[in-house]
């Protein structure tokens, strides 16, 4: 799963919002024949930014993070991690 468009996209919008964008950690987790777990880590107190307020930002990421899988033929899930 290198060099995966799920990846890179949901690189491009974590880093765009945090400060500490070296920080940032992606994971792609093989969850089945057409299923992705993305791991997403951050800089400590940085989260929040990536989650947003009532989760509205962490939506917007799973959404086009999805989209970006329909691409592959992936079903994405996205997981912020702490």
């Amino acid at each position: 799963m290198k060099d995966s468009i799920v990846e890179r996209v949901i690189r491009y919008v974590v880093t765009s919002i945090v400060d500490n964008a070296e920080a940032v950690d992606i994971s792609l987790v093989d969850q089945g024949e057409d299923h992705v777990l993305a791991e997403v880590k951050t800089a400590p107190g940085e989260m929040g930014r990536v989650i947003g307020r009532g989760g509205r930002v962490a939506r917007a990421i799973r959404a086009i993070a999805q989209a970006a899988g329909d691409e592959e033929g992936l079903q994405v899930a996205v997981e912020f991690v702490d």
